[in-house]
């Protein structure tokens, strides 16, 4: 396993879904509220280096014209969202100089200006977290890796609806994608 080493001017966090609406649902192998604790220290140490931190959240119009609805077997059902689904958790921000992604579908590259944000930044690493780790996280990943990105997966700072599927993420996909580390070798990183 490659140590990890950060530079922070050309790092960002990029932290998905971590909003109200999200939040709010169980999450496995991790509750949300350890996910929002580490996803929080994450983010002040980064801001506190100088690094680019990018919330993310997924959010539709009233109407759901905006919004992915093909013919699936298991789609989601179409409901209301409550007024605060797409409110970051007050935990993370965002703060002065975060980027805020709204995002209208799993992945936060597509439709989104996040490549120009990170771009324009000269931002090269991206270390991810958040949830879902099979949903927001991996699309957000995959796109990521196709566009040239070096990752660093977050693990104990992503959770998924079951700990099955987080980990098949996490032992299947992410390692072929960059590297995987706790937040606790993040933060050291960082600090060197």
């Amino acid at each position: 396993m490659p140590a990890l080493t950060l530079n922070a001017p050309t790092t960002a966090l990029v932290l998905i879904d971590l909003q109200h609406g999200i939040v709010a649902r169980p999450a496995a192998p991790y509750a949300s509220s350890a996910v929002i604790d580490r996803a929080a220290k994450l983010a002040a140490a980064f801001r506190a280096a100088g690094s680019l931190v990018v919330l993310v959240r997924v959010l539709y119009s009233p109407d759901n014209a905006d919004r992915l609805l093909q013919s699936a077997d298991a789609a989601p059902p179409v409901v209301p969202l409550p007024p605060d689904f797409g409110a970051i958790v007050p935990e993370l921000g965002p703060q002065s100089g975060d980027v805020v992604i709204t995002k209208r579908q799993w992945g936060a590259f597509y439709g989104t200006e996040l490549d120009l944000q990170l771009r324009r930044r000269a931002i090269h690493t991206l270390v991810l977290g958040g949830i879902a780790t099979n949903f927001g996280v991996e699309s957000t990943a995959r796109d990521g890796w196709e566009r040239g990105y070096e990752l660093v997966f977050a693990e104990d700072v992503t959770s998924a609806l079951t700990a099955e599927a987080h980990q098949f993420a996490f032992s299947t996909i992410f390692p072929r994608l960059g590297m995987v580390r706790k937040s606790e070798e993040i933060l050291a990183a960082m600090r060197r």
